[in-house]
C-alpha cells in the first residue's frame, strides 16, 4: 500500500518529499552549472560567471545567484572599493552538493552513449571540458575533466 507525502515547509519552501525540495534549491537550468563552475574554478566574480555560461541574462545570472545565496548554497563577498568587486564561492553546504553533479554528468555521459550525438562541436572549441574516456575509472570524487559545463548552451 503506497502511502502519500504530507506537505513539509523548510526554508521558506513548500514540498512534500526531499527530492521536491532538492530541485526547488539546486535545480533549473542554470543552477547547476554555477553550482559546479564554483567548484571547479573556486571563487568567482559576476563577470567571470557570464564569461564562463555566455548563453545566461545578466538577469537570470543575478537571479539564480541570490536564490542560490538565500538558500545558503553560496556565499556573495562585497568588497567596499570602487568600482564595487563582488565574488562568489560555496559555502560548506554548496560543496556538499559536488558529488551529486558528478554523479548527473556521469549518467548524462552513459545517456550520450547510449543514444549518440548530433550536430555537436568540439567543446574544447568553446572553452569547455570534454568528456572522460568511457574506461576512465569511476571513483567517488568529483570529476575535475568533464563536460558539465558544456551543457551551457545544450540544457
Amino acid at each position: 500500500m503506497v502511502t502519500a507525502c504530507t506537505l513539509k515547509h523548510c526554508a521558506g519552501k513548500e514540498y512534500y518529499c526531499s527530492l521536491e525540495l532538492t530541485l526547488q534549491v539546486i535545480g533549473g537550468k542554470w543552477k547547476p552549472i554555477i553550482l559546479w563552475r564554483l567548484g571547479q574554478d573556486g571563487t568567482l566574480r559576476f563577470s567571470e560567471l557570464r564569461r564562463i555560461m555566455p548563453n545566461i541574462t545578466q538577469k537570470m545570472l543575478t537571479q539564480q545567484l541570490r536564490e542560490l545565496e538565500s538558500d545558503g548554497v553560496l556565499h556573495r563577498e562585497v568588497y567596499p572599493q570602487v568600482p564595487p568587486r563582488v565574488e562568489y564561492s560555496l559555502t560548506e553546504m554548496g560543496r556538499s552538493v559536488l558529488p551529486v553533479l558528478s554523479e548527473m554528468c556521469k549518467w548524462g555521459h552513459a545517456f550520450e552513449a547510449n543514444h549518440g550525438t548530433a550536430g555537436t562541436t568540439d567543446g574544447r572549441a568553446a572553452g569547455h571540458a570534454t568528456a572522460p574516456a568511457a574506461d576512465a575509472p569511476d571513483t567517488d570524487a568529483p570529476d575535475t575533466d568533464n563536460d558539465l559545463g558544456m551543457a551551457v548552451g545544450e540544457v
